[in-house]
Order: C-alpha cells, then structure tokens, then sequence
C-alpha cells in the first residue's frame, strides 16, 4: 500500500529540523528548532529574524505545519487550474468546430467529436469533484488531528469518556474470559437479535478477529488494531448484557468485564476521521442504552451522529466515485443504524435531533433479505430497513410538531391523519416471515408512535374525542404487549429506553382518562371527524374482541400493568435517575385520574400497589441502586391514581388511593 506524503496528510506537531535557523547557523550554536521562534532567538530578544522553513529545508520536511497546509494549497491551486485550462481548451475546440466548413462536418468526425467531448465534461467533473473532497479532507484533519494520541493526554475517547460517563467501570476479572464456544454463542445472540436491526459492521470480520483473539499464533495478534479488539469486545459486552434480568446478575457482570477490557483500546478506536470511529460509538451507545448507571447514551449518539457528519456520511457521493459497492452499502447502514438511534434517543429525552431531515441525502442501503424483489421493495425479512422506514416517519411529524415553530400548525389534524396513515400502511406491508420477536418489538414500536403523534403538542394543542379514544386502545395495547415482554422470555433488543416509553405512555393514558373518563369508560361509540376532500381520513380504532373485557376491566387492567413492569424494569435499570436526567427542563410531571366505581366492580378489582422508586448512592459500591417500596391497598368506592416525578428529588411516585 503506498505511503501518502507530509503535504497530502500533514502531522499536527513540529517534525525534526533538518538545518538550525540563520542566526544559530552563523553563531554556531545549537537550535532546538521551536516554533515560532527558537529558544536561543528568544533569549536574545531576536524573535522577528528566526528563519522559518524556507528552500533550505527539504521540500516536504518543512518544520511548521501552517507551511504543509500552504504547500498543499498550492498543490490544490494548481490542480484547480489545470481544470481550468482544460474547460477552457474544450470550449476553443466546440467553437472551432462550428466555425468549420459545412463539408469537414461528416458522420465520423461528429462522432469523434461528441465522444470526446463527453469523456471532457466526465474528466472535469471528476477532477472537481475530487478537488471538492480534498478540501474537505484536509478542513477535517486540520481539526481533529488534536485528539491524537501523540499530541498530549487530551485524546477525543477521553473527552468521550469525561462527558458519557456517570459511574466508573471495575477492572476486569482475571479468569472471567470466556471460552470460544461460550463467545460465539453470545456472538450469535447479538447477530440474531440486536445485529439484524442494526447491521454496521461486517459478521465476516468479526469472526476473523474472534479466530484470531482465541489462536495462540502471538505474530496475528499483534496484526489486529485497537479497533478490531474495541469491536469483539463491545459485542460481547452488548450481547452478555442484553441478556441480563436484573441488575447484578451473571450476564451484567460480564458484560460490564468486557467494557472494562474494551476501554483501554478507546484511544484508538475512537479516533476522529475514520469509519471505525463511528462503528466504534455505535457499540458504545447500544452498551450505554443497556447500562445508563455508567454511561449516558444521549452524549454517545450525539458524538456518532457529529462522526458520521463529518465524514460526510449523511450525503450520497456522485455514483462515479463509487468504486466499491460493498463497502458504500455499509457506509448507508452505518449512516441509517445513527439516524435510527438518534431519533429514538431523542424523542423519548424529547430533545433535538442531532441533525434535521433536510441536510440528508441519502438512499436507504441494498436489502439483505432473500425474498427481496424490484417490485416490493424490502417485503422481506429484513427487520433494519423496516425499522429505518419507521424513523423516517417518526422524523417528519416529531419534527413539524415538537421542534418546529411553537405557533399553531395550519390544518393539524390532517398532518396527523396523513402521518397515521403512514405508519398504517408501513404496519400493513411487514413481510410475514418477520420473527415473531422482530414483530413484537415493530408492533410496540407504531403503538408508542400513534400515542406520541396523537399527543398534545404546541402545533396541535387540541385532542377531540376520537384522538382521546385512539390514545386510549393504543396505551392498553401498547401496554398489554410490553408486560409480556417484561415478564417474559424475549429475545429481542428492549433497552432502558423501553422503561421511560412505558411512563410516557402511561402518562398519556392518565391524561387521556382524566380528560374523558365517562366517555372513555362508557363504550359509547365515537364518531369519527370529518376531513376535507383529498386529505386522508382519521385512522380506525384498534380492533377488540367480542365479548371481551368492558373500559373499566380494561383500564383496571392497564393500570396493574403499568406497575408491574415498571416495577420488573426497575430491577434491572435505574429508572428514577433517567426520569431525573429525561425532565430536568422541565416542571413536575403529574397526572391524576378518579373515577367512581359502583357495586359490581367492587369484587373485581386487583391488589395494587403503591410503588416509590428512590435513588441513593453508597460510597463503598460507587454506583446507583434502586430501593423499592411497596405496600397493597384495596380500593373500595373511589379510585384515585397519582403518577408524579419532581425533577429536583430523584422520587418517581405511582399512588393507587382509595377512599370512601
């Protein structure tokens, strides 16, 4: 592989000097070469006549590094130039060419000439555009050559580290490495179930690394990089810590041994201007979103997605400088698998996108699936593209109605509609060899997206009776199929963000119920608004059973669930803190809902329990722990429940009272 030379990538620090400066030259004394001035000049009060590099120095061994930066600009100038004279000598030739005699003008020469000037325009394009991505290749390292290892003990994974860390990670146990079955099997966990919705990196070369880790040739160790290791180890880490159940058990303590093995190739890793950089933080975030008592995955997926712009990953090259096709596609799915966690990020902290839809250009990356056709498109098993689909959905109305303008949107309802209608029809075109953990996890996906697009917002401060009532079906699904997955055996990636949807949730069920509870509990039918011609029309209620629960069971019945996961999630997250870091803009979060309940729903209600999360530190442990208080009340006449978080404590309050 050819070297680049100093100017194409010129090193932020002084190289040594192959000559003193004028004045020591000529007093014969030694130079130590410091920029601006030596030290000797300096002494002598002679800054102003310390030579710099001049044509005694070897050409491409200047001393200063603004020196390389202005021999590659001259290099650029000429490049641009000769683009130039080239344009310029195209056009004398088109002009030459009308100006000849009508007879010369013969088939063969128009031919010729149409020929030649097609492979002109193609050649100038490429060197413009080549002269484009070299300015931008060097405003880049011009930058973020700071954080090189080399340059001092600042490095860009420490300042990572420093702004995404919330609790030190132990050092890793000495015989806790595990054998090579037991890493491809988490391996293969991670593949199946979290690296089908995320695919950012190649399957063929990790593996290649994991053969080479767990061979005892020392010679093939050595040839792995930072990145290669940082990679294995975060995918152990992740797929150890995916499986985890509560806090402390088996599978967390080793996933949090792997990070610890992790960290010390971070330096490396995590170095700007590289495609590993962004691999890198991706590992980093899927870790973080599993384990927020030590790192915060809102600081990681900020730093991906500031990666992958400077990197010009949100933006399509032109299809000539694609050489390999391969490796395009996985820069689209490392672009996708950051937008993709960005927006999710984000919406649940209801904060700002890393960047707005506007400023991307770029195609979705080629499906995977085997029953891909050119008609359907990707209506196969192929989880990513479905989920990237979705995003962009979730992008567009979170963008119009919580970051854009505060004012009122115009016609909101029908943006809503359309938007519903959306994800309607992206539901109705899932493949049916979806894994039925896949299809879980996308169906609770659209129920906490119609919940968050029917909710209140600044453009659409107004709910009429039928978005009350489809927030109403949506939360019981939603939470009907989460408490499954809560205290079930799934498989499929549930993160600690699925712990804030769930009160999110819950808080748009109380607000819903507390606004319209006779209604709602009434099973009255709603009709549906009526829309102006060409808009599309107000989504159908969720189907139910015949001869199923009433309101009241229903809602009783959602009511028990949110407790119970909530609580089953909080022995494996420190949902309290998150609620803390997710409000802290904001004032307290209440809702209340009351009801009354007559005679005959008196014997069906449930034992539920007055849950107190609290967070604590204990100095010995260094880490968060989540204490649990829990007592059961019976209600008898009046239902009164409470959900509060207060930002300035860290107390998260679900209250079920009773009174008579």
């Amino acid at each position: 592989m050819p070297r680049s030379s100093f100017s194409d990538n010129p090193l932020l620090r002084v190289s040594r000097p192959v000559s003193a400066c004028s004045r020591c030259r000529a007093a014969k004394v030694k130079c130590d070469g410091k920029l601006p001035a030596c030290t000797a000049c300096e002494k002598a009060g002679r800054e102003n006549e310390c030579s710099s590099a001049n044509d005694q120095f070897a050409r491409g061994k200047e001393r200063s590094y603004v020196a390389a930066l202005e021999l590659r600009i001259e290099k650029l100038e000429k490049r641009l130039a000769f683009a130039r004279s080239r344009k310029a000598s195209v056009n004398l030739h088109d002009m030459d060419e009308a100006a000849a005699p009508a007879d010369r003008k013969d088939s063969l020469a128009n031919i010729r000439a149409a020929i030649h000037r097609k492979a002109a325009r193609k050649r100038e394009d490429a060197d413009v555009n080549a002269l484009v991505s070299d300015f931008g290749y060097l405003s880049v390292n011009a930058t973020t050559r700071d954080f090189e290892p080399t340059m001092g003990n600042m490095t860009f994974a420490r300042l990572v580290l420093a702004a995404a860390t919330n609790d030190d990670v132990p050092d890793p146990a000495e015989d806790s490495f595990p054998t090579r079955a037991e890493a491809l099997a988490t391996i293969q966990y991670y593949t199946a179930n979290i690296f089908t919705l995320f695919p950012f990196f190649s399957e063929t070369h990790l593996l290649t690394v994991l053969d080479v880790v767990f061979q005892q040739d020392e010679r093939a160790k050595e040839r792995l990089k930072d990145a290669d290791f940082w990679l294995l180890y975060m995918v152990l880490a992740v797929g150890y810590t995916a499986q985890s159940k509560t806090h402390d058990d088996e599978f967390y303590r080793r996933g949090l041994d792997f990070v610890a093995r992790a960290l010390p190739f971070a330096d490396k890793a995590l170095m700007p201007g590289y495609p590993t950089q962004i691999q890198s933080l991706l590992l980093f975030t899927q870790y973080s979103m599993l384990d927020p008592s030590h790192f915060d995955s809102w600081y990681l997926i900020g730093f991906a997605s500031r990666a992958v712009v400077d990197l010009g990953f949100h933006q399509d090259p032109p299809q000539l400088q694609v050489p390999d096709k391969v490796a395009f596609d996985l820069r689209r799915k490392m672009f996708y698998c950051v937008y993709a966690l960005d927006r999710t990020i984000s919406m649940i902290r209801t904060r700002s996108f890393s960047f707005t839809d506007d400023s991307v250009n770029v195609e979705y990356p080629s499906p995977s699936g085997p029953s891909t056709t050119l008609i359907t498109g990707p209506q196969s098993a192929d989880p990513a593209l479905l989920l990237f689909q979705l995003r962009r959905i979730q992008s567009e109305w979170y963008q119009t109605l919580f970051q854009a303008d505060s004012g009122p949107l115009p016609d909101a309802a029908s943006f809503i509609w359309q938007m519903c209608l959306e994800m309607r029809e992206w539901n109705e075109s899932l493949p049916d060899n979806l894994p039925s953990g896949i299809r879980e996890l996308l169906d609770l996906e659209l129920r906490y997206s119609y919940v968050y697009c029917l909710a209140p917002s600044d453009r659409s401060p107004h709910l009429t009776d039928y978005a009350r009532k489809l927030i109403f079906e949506h939360a019981i699904a939603y939470m009907n199929t989460v408490h499954g997955v809560a205290h079930g055996a799934s498989t499929a990636f549930y993160t600690s963000l699925d712990a804030l949807k769930v009160y999110f949730v819950a808080m748009q069920f109380f607000a819903v119920f507390n606004a319209a509870r006779e209604l709602l509990i009434s099973d009255a039918r709603i009709v549906p608004p009526i829309t102006r011609p060409g808009t599309a029309p107000p989504p159908p209620l969720p189907h139910r059973p015949v001869g199923g629960e009433d309101s009241v069971d229903r809602s009783l019945r959602c009511l028990q669930q949110v407790v119970e996961t909530l609580s089953r999630f909080s022995e494996r997250w420190d949902i309290a803190s998150q609620l803390k870091t997710t409000n802290s803009t904001r004032t307290t979060t209440s809702s209340n809902i009351s009801f009354s309940i007559n005679s005959s729903h008196r014997d069906r209600l449930p034992h539920i329990p007055i849950t107190i999360s609290h967070m604590h530190r204990t100095r010995r442990l260094s880490r968060r722990n989540l204490t649990l208080i829990t007592s059961h009340i019976r209600p008898t006449r009046h239902l009164n429940i409470s959900l509060t978080h207060t930002p300035r404590s860290s107390w998260v309050i679900l209250q079920c009272k009773s009174r008579a």
